[in-house]
């Protein structure tokens, strides 16, 4: 069987919204974009004047809404392509783009059952598609996200996060290297208490995505398997070194 590979479409920066400090999204028109899933990714690539070409995969941050995208980029120091989407890239420019992506990592209002995702850093953006896919939908399905970021500084979608949390979205916060002052978890890498919460054992049997740097979903996975979940629910998605565990 041959497996045709999508082809690369011209996407135009439509709208630049500031998520966190490092981070910001790119609203892009494609106007022969097929569609998404929530949890896919795409490829972009910039080519520069002397013809050198490089390209790095995102995730896509929110639904299907016909020809629109959205891709939220983290700064990444000494980076080829992530610090001209950051801080370079303005309204009107032109950037080729290859998806959608993966068809193993998404979620689809379809699923009635609990979901808990797992986010380290810009691990997050797959994973808020889905928070944003289930409150389009109007799902019913509990959500819990469990949110690992350095500070309140680097995290992104912090507002509408906040905002979002209600009867059927719960959001935990765990700051590694600062959290707020005014009471809350102490600042500290994601443990095993922090997934104990009452509703979200095993028993319950969640379908569970786990996103972030290497480190980060080697740690969740280890601990998600100790607390009871069944391996073959938890479903993960990595970038990055190794030891990074935010």
């Amino acid at each position: 069987m041959t497996v045709r590979r999508a082809s690369w479409r011209i996407a135009t920066v439509t709208a630049l919204r500031r998520e966190s400090a490092t981070s910001r999204t790119l609203v892009l028109d494609v106007p022969d974009w097929p569609g998404h899933l929530a949890g896919q990714h795409v490829d972009v690539r910039l080519t520069a004047e002397d013809g050198y070409s490089t390209q790095r995969s995102y995730s896509i941050a929110a639904p299907w809404r016909r020809t629109q995208l959205e891709l939220t980029v983290e700064n990444v120091r000494d980076g080829e392509v992530s610090p001209y989407l950051t801080e370079v890239v303005e309204i009107g420019d032109e950037l080729e783009l290859r998806g959608p992506i993966g068809g193993w990592f998404v979620w689809s209002a379809q699923q009635a059952e609990p979901v808990l995702l797992l986010a380290g850093g810009s691990g997050v953006v797959p994973l808020m598609a889905m928070v944003r896919e289930h409150a389009d939908q109007a799902s019913t399905a509990p959500f819990r996200l469990v949110y690992s970021t350095r500070s309140a500084v680097t995290a992104i979608y912090r507002d509408e996060l906040e905002r979002a949390a209600g009867a059927v979205l719960q959001v935990d916060w765990i700051f590694t290297r600062q959290a707020p002052t005014a009471g809350g978890r102490s600042a500290g890498r994601l443990s095993a208490a922090d997934l104990l919460v009452d509703g979200w054992l095993d028993v319950q049997r969640p379908a569970i995505y786990v996103c972030g740097p290497s480190g980060f979903v080697e740690s969740a996975a280890t601990l998600l398997i100790a607390a009871g979940h069944e391996p073959g629910r938890i479903k993960t998605e990595r970038f990055g070194p190794t030891g990074d565990q935010r």
